[in-house]
């Protein structure tokens, strides 16, 4: 074949796709196509017998395609030349890309095309296009409806399903919430008993005071009756001593009083400068009287080494100290267990700790107990993790500290080594945002 020839039928080929395909013009179509064209298009219902169908499916076709992003490419299968040239048959797979509502879809066509020469031009004669799998609607092609309709569906299900789970999320929040209140009061059971010790020792010295002053007043009044007024002076000051006394040790029972109460109300989520030292201090005496109430065979030894130099630091106190108050409850209850076993001459020590480190101020809770094993220690800031026996603790403890650590912009790590005890260390950055 002539190589002129070749080339118009290339052209034929390619303007023919594009008008199926892509986006040439339609008045190219009666250049390219025979009037007499009959065809079969992807739709099992789409049948040619004539030019202004075949014009008819195209503007449909381009109608339902409005608004979508579409493009195409070609791979020839086979081209077949016979009756002197002037009849071909070319068979191509299409891939054809849609983008509908941000979703893409590709769609392979084979498409079958019958080209006849005729007065020195290539006519489109007949064609036939069809999919892997046919498409039942008799106005969809290309099945842009039906992936519409798929895609629709699909929206549907997924709402459905975003509905369930924004449901279970705000369950799983509303039950998280009280699981921390739980903990919190639980915890704060716990300190009852210290926290009636702490309180008996401040109004113990008002008590003893008031009484000591009740005496000094009748002495007082007894040596005016006498004259004495320089005695009465003395007496008089040292009942002021005595009344300074009473104004100390009971600010101290209020601040007792106080700070459990804000230990048991939910977290402001409001920082404010806190003396780590006074809390880390407060909560260990708090956790040791209350477990001595509970059990009078408990004894331990008390460590502390606090670095003065830090003086406050930006923290939400009542969060922090239950961090705190957690890891000194652990390091008791373990030291216990240990000392439980009957090994002898063993000392049952719980240390903490503070030190000021460049940025960061370090909170140390240390145990000499039985230390955490191996193959454990990945697991334990896991929610629900816990080695106590069943009924005795929640496995929330140092899940929840860890995540009030984190949401301190801080970090907390164990350091353990079996058969000699575990150390905690919390890192706090001194200057955290409000």
């Amino acid at each position: 074949m002539p190589a002129i020839k070749e080339e118009l039928l290339k052209k034929c080929h390619k303007d023919f796709l594009e008008l199926c395909f892509g986006n040439l013009s339609l008045e190219e179509v009666k250049n390219q196509v025979s009037e007499k064209i009959t065809g079969f298009g992807t739709n099992i219902n789409e049948k040619i017998q004539s030019l202004d169908a075949f014009i008819s499916l195209l503007k449909l076709q381009r109608e339902q395609s409005a608004g979508l992003i579409m493009d195409f490419r070609y791979s020839p299968v086979s081209k077949t030349l016979f009756a002197q040239n002037t009849a071909a048959v070319c068979i191509d797979e299409v891939m054809l890309t849609m983008t509908i509502e941000e979703n893409i879809l590709e769609l392979s066509v084979r498409i079958s095309s019958v080209f006849e020469f005729l007065n020195d031009h290539w006519w489109v004669v007949h064609f036939h296009g069809s999919l892997a799998q046919g498409v039942e609607g008799d106005q969809d092609t290309w099945t842009v409806n039906e992936c519409k309709q798929k895609n629709a569906s699909l929206e549907k299900i997924i709402s459905e399903r975003t509905a369930e789970l924004k449901e279970s999320l705000d369950h799983l929040k509303s039950t998280q919430s009280q699981l921390v209140q739980s903990e919190k009061m639980a915890s704060l059971g716990e300190l009852t008993a210290g926290i009636a010790h702490e309180i008996q020792n401040p109004l113990n010295f008002v008590n003893n005071f008031s009484e000591v002053n009740s005496e000094l007043i009748a002495e007082m009044k007894d040596e005016l009756k006498k004259g004495n007024v320089e005695e009465a002076k003395t007496i008089a000051n040292d009942i002021d001593d005595n009344e300074q006394k009473i104004i100390f040790h009971g600010k101290r029972a209020d601040a007792i009083v106080k700070g459990m109460l804000q230990h048991s109300r939910s977290s402001s989520g409001v920082k404010e400068p806190t003396d780590i030292n006074v809390l880390a201090d407060e909560y260990l005496r708090l956790a040791y009287h209350g477990l001595r109430a509970k059990d009078k065979t408990f004894n331990a030894t008390m460590k502390t080494d606090f670095d003065v130099s830090i003086g406050t630091i930006n923290i939400i106190p009542q969060d922090i100290g239950r961090v705190i108050l957690n890891l000194i409850t652990n390091a008791f209850y373990v030291i216990d267990e240990k000392k439980k076993s009957g090994i002898e001459g063993y000392e049952p020590t719980v240390s903490v700790s503070t030190k000021k480190l460049n940025d960061k101020v370090l909170i140390r809770v240390k145990d000499n107990g039985n230390g955490i094993p191996d193959s454990i220690k990945e697991k334990i800031f896991q929610p629900f993790f816990t080695t106590k026996p069943t009924g005795s603790g929640t496995g929330l403890g140092l899940s929840l500290s860890y995540d009030i650590v984190k949401a301190h912009g801080g970090e907390i790590n164990a350091e353990s080594k079996e058969g000699q005890g575990t150390g905690f260390i919390i890192s706090l950055p001194i200057n955290t945002n409000s």
